[in-house]
């Protein structure tokens, strides 16, 4: 994949994710009230977190890539989201989030999940991307029907963590089904010192960047 893309909303950054993020990464991970639901166990030391962004890194080099975006808000790392198995034949992928338990019930991460969705349905040409949900993560299920995503079934035993096997709920959003976004408006440029980078802005058209 081409140079990393940095998306731009009216509250929050989507970037590149940095060794230097590994300890707020890793505060999300390790906390298992707030991973119960995420499909992993949780962290227990700093070099998981450190290896996470490396892997991170990685996808954007496998044959089915993946972005995965850190979420800085006021400056802060506040959770990632990514699109990943990306199968360019089918113009398909899947989706997956975390956001820290201080930054919720803001409306960060659906802004978050809008921008990334709108660039991924037009610079990746996608058609449908879907998710795996644990039935009893009713926020993230709720947000992602918001989104337009509609539940097609139940994947039984499906994930495997903290010990136990877990029914995962699948659902997908096809780029017809898309909420209409006319409110919004997209604009990218080049970063002067990093001609491999692109910076999407995300506004809504009344707050149009100058």
């Amino acid at each position: 994949m081409s140079g990393f893309p940095t998306l731009a909303t009216p509250r929050l950054r989507l970037r590149e994710l940095q060794v230097t993020d590994a300890p707020a990464l890793f505060a999300i991970h390790a906390d298992a009230a707030n991973m119960r639901w995420f499909g992993a166990d949780p962290m227990t030391d700093l070099a998981q977190a450190e290896a996470l962004i490396d892997t991170f890194a990685q996808w954007r080099t496998h044959p089915n890539p993946g972005t995965r975006w850190g979420l800085e808000h006021q400056g802060t790392l506040i959770g990632s989201c990514g699109l990943f198995r990306w199968n360019r034949a089918w113009n398909s992928c899947a989706l997956s989030c975390e956001l820290a338990p201080a930054a919720r019930e803001q409306g960060l991460m659906r802004e978050a999940l809008q921008a990334m969705l709108d660039w991924g349905f037009e610079h990746m040409q996608l058609h449908r991307v879907e998710a795996m949900v644990h039935p009893q993560n009713s926020a993230s299920l709720a947000l992602l029907k918001r989104l337009g995503f509609k539940t097609e079934g139940t994947l039984r035993e499906a994930g495997f963590w903290n010990g136990q096997r877990h029914d995962l709920t699948a659902l997908g959003l096809l780029v017809r089904e898309c909420p209409d976004k006319s409110e919004y408006c997209l604009r990218s440029f080049d970063l002067p010192s990093q001609r491999s980078t692109k910076v999407f802005h995300f506004w809504p058209a009344t707050r149009r960047p100058s």
